[in-house]
């Protein structure tokens, strides 16, 4: 990556560890970042998951990379989980909504509904973020405690093994 020419306008922050490895902490906070930003309702949520990246240190590629969960696909059933929940929490009514992605929509209708909107989607992006966090982080341990168990138990066959051959060597002698 150093020798990028053009990310050399960056600094050396660029090439933290961090930022491109995986790693346990790397891995779990890029799944909070990556989660919790999927779920803001901002333009440039790429751009908002790369900075909060940088500042926490944890991968790049894969927070990026999960803000992707809300895409045109799926962006209007998560949104309207989103704003289901918020209405539920603040206890407001919901009011039915006809998305229509014009200023006039933006203005007058989005208006009515912004905070219990916008209070869904801060609880679904926290715990969706943390739930991430936690699973990616259980997964990890619980994959290095398998592979623990599999190297010693790989190191007692083969010592086994070697007492058995020793044993063998010096009947033989």
């Amino acid at each position: 990556m150093r020798q990028i020419k053009s990310l050399a306008v960056l600094g050396d922050w660029v090439y933290a560890d961090n930022l491109w490895h995986i790693n346990r902490y790397s891995a779990s906070m890029a799944f909070f970042v990556g989660l919790f930003v999927a779920f803001m309702p901002i333009p440039g949520q790429m751009v908002a998951a790369a900075s909060l990246a940088l500042l926490f240190r944890c991968n790049l590629p894969l927070s990026v990379g999960l803000v992707w969960i809300t895409n045109p696909v799926t962006m209007p059933a998560i949104f309207y989980l989103a704003y289901k929940l918020g209405a539920m929490v603040i206890d407001v009514p919901m009011q039915k909504i006809s998305f229509e992605l014009s200023y006039h929509w933006l203005t007058h209708s989005l208006s009515a509904i912004w905070q219990p909107f916008l209070l869904g989607c801060l609880l679904c992006g926290l715990f969706f973020g943390s739930l991430g966090y936690f699973v990616i982080n259980t997964l990890w341990r619980l994959r290095v405690a398998r592979m623990l168990r599999e190297r010693k138990r790989r190191r007692k066959r083969a010592a086994k093994i070697l007492k058995k051959a020793e044993a063998a060597k010096t009947r033989d002698s």
